[in-house]
């Protein structure tokens, strides 16, 4: 009888190895895609019993851009039946930041479960949310600070999907009814626009913004009145007499372990309250990521649905503030760290025989870059 051979061992590791190597891949691929879309959170359920809201994109064409655009729509339960009786809606807008799409306030922050949950018990009014879909690069650094700026005229923009939401659903068309929220560079958005469209919006939102500009990005290229006019910690002030008469709120918060000055947030707060705004400002637990947006969702639809539903106060302001991230022991500890970060940066930099760059300096509350 003729004696089988064995096969040489590497012919028989090589289909295995080659086959745990694709399965890694296909794994490791799995879990980043996972990532990107819910920044490690799990898919978001409406829990059984719970009604649900549905989500529309809707494709228009913005007089300020040009050409086809689009943005994302949550409509609450039964928004259908409840337009056809007559009933109209207040509408929250999200801005996303850089990167960013609409998508992720639907996936990493699960919004459209939120809001159906908190709808389910009875702490907010049925309220419709709209993200307009604005222009991000993939590893950011391309974006358009929501704003008139070297990106394109975005807030007109934003202005363009307030138009067309009004125009076709069932909306409250007065700005008691109307706010602006955003994450980051949407935050950022959210204040600026709402502070030059006074007229049209009595609520923002900021989630982690900043609140001065400078010649960088889409700002680059435009001269300094164009950037004061940009920076609502320099313009705020002139803006008291209408916001006394007409009234506004506004909710700005930040992570603890975000690497921006907190005195920004206090120092924001205060100019808002000097020119005659509720303002709400807060520090959580978190950093610049969705682990804090997506905790402090709720807290801020429950705050936009109380606004909306009680017109603002002429002349009448409030200020509150959540947290201990805006003390002074909390200010110094952020210099020091800075001032360490910086001098490290410097003996790097003259190890290497390089120019040590600009001087170290402790940032002071009315300053500070995004």
């Amino acid at each position: 009888m003729p004696v089988a051979r064995r096969l040489p061992w590497r012919l028989v590791a090589f289909p295995f190895a080659l086959a745990w190597i694709v399965v890694g891949l296909v794994g490791a691929y799995v879990y980043g895609h996972r990532y990107q879309l819910y920044r490690g959170f799990p898919a978001p359920v409406t829990p059984a019993g719970v009604a649900r809201g549905k989500v529309r994109e809707v494709h228009f064409v913005s007089r300020a851009l040009g050409g086809d655009h689009r943005y994302l729509i949550y409509l609450p339960p039964h928004y259908a039946r409840q337009a056809a009786r007559g009933r109209r809606f207040p509408v929250l807008y999200l801005l996303h930041g850089d990167p960013g799409s609409p998508q992720v306030f639907l996936r990493a922050g699960a919004l459209e479960v939120q809001e159906n949950v908190l709808l389910h018990e009875h702490r907010i009014k049925p309220m419709i949310v709209v993200m307009p879909w604005g222009r991000s690069g993939f590893f950011g650094g391309s974006g358009t600070e929501w704003a008139n700026a070297g990106g394109g005229p975005y807030e007109n923009f934003v202005i363009d999907v307030m138009r067309n939401v009004d125009s076709h659903f069932a909306t409250v068309r007065n700005r008691q009814a109307r706010g602006i929220g955003g994450l980051s560079e949407g935050a950022y958005g959210a204040l600026n626009i709402t502070l030059h469209h006074l007229a049209q919006f009595s609520v923002a939102e900021s989630w982690s913004g900043y609140f001065n500009e400078y010649r960088s990005g889409p700002f680059t290229n435009e001269p300094a009145r164009v950037i004061r006019a940009n920076s609502p910690m320099q313009y705020v002030s002139s803006l008291a007499p209408r916001m006394h008469r007409l009234g506004y709120r506004a909710w700005l918060y930040q992570g603890q372990l975000d690497n921006r000055n907190p005195a920004n947030i206090r120092h924001m707060s205060d100019l808002l309250h000097a020119a005659g705004a509720e303002v709400h400002y807060g520090f959580f637990p978190g950093g610049h990521d969705w682990g804090l947006w997506r905790a402090q969702l709720p807290r801020m639809l429950i705050a936009a649905s109380n606004w909306f539903a009680t017109p603002p106060r002429q002349g009448a302001t409030a200020f509150s503030g959540v947290g201990h991230a805006g003390s002074s022991s909390a200010i110094r500890a952020y210099d020091i760290a800075r001032a360490k970060r910086c001098r490290s940066r410097r003996a790097r930099r003259l190890r290497a025989g390089k120019a040590p760059g600009p001087p170290c300096q402790v940032i002071t509350p009315a300053t500070g870059r995004h």
